[in-house]
């Protein structure tokens, strides 16, 4: 495979990356507020989630491998587990970094789910919100495309999807907290 291919392979699995994660966000956030999708029973948009999230997964570590194989920059498998160490745009590398640690946590606790009980789960399930920003950073950051106009509004579509949903979800916790201060902590503390 020509240093050429793999550049472009890197490219496009970090485009495809943001979109997936993007989506995958969406649906956690669907899932939590009860929300059927359109000829899906509830089951189903949970189902959804979790296989567009390992589809994600497989993406990234797809996109990983291809950044680590291309020889056009000198990117480690040490710089894709440990943030900021990274020779070649330690900044924007190790936020990437960052994100794929905090997903690693959440893959691997809900792998583990079953074993670790839904409290702890929970609260690691959380830090999918802290990486999808952080991805988003890395992208806009170390992104050979990031000024192109296909992947601003690409960018923009993603970002604005993903705040209008997280609204939706913050106006649900009020409401629920207005009707009774128990529902609060019971929404405070869910995901």
């Amino acid at each position: 495979m020509t240093s050429e291919t793999l550049w472009y392979a890197n490219r496009a699995t970090g485009a495809v990356c943001l979109v997936l994660f993007t989506v995958v966000v969406l649906l956690g956030i669907a899932v939590r507020l009860r929300t059927r999708l359109p000829g899906l029973p509830r089951f189903g948009t949970v189902a959804l989630h979790r296989t567009l999230s390992l589809s994600a997964t497989a993406f990234l570590a797809l996109h990983i491998t291809v950044a680590i194989v291309d020889g056009y920059v000198n990117i480690t498998a040490l710089d894709a587990v440990v943030p900021f160490v990274s020779d070649y745009q330690p900044l924007w590398l190790g936020l990437g970094t960052v994100a794929f640690d905090l997903m690693l946590a959440v893959v691997i606790t809900s792998l583990l789910r079953d074993r670790l009980g839904h409290r702890t789960w929970r609260a690691v399930h959380w830090l999918a919100y802290a990486s999808w920003p952080v991805a988003l950073v890395h992208g806009i950051g170390i992104g050979t495309d990031a000024g192109t106009d296909w992947m601003t509004w690409l960018t923009v579509t993603c970002v604005a999807t993903v705040l209008t949903a997280f609204a939706l979800r913050t106006a649900q916790a009020v409401r629920a907290a207005r009707r009774s201060p128990a529902a609060l902590l019971h929404t405070e503390g869910a995901h």
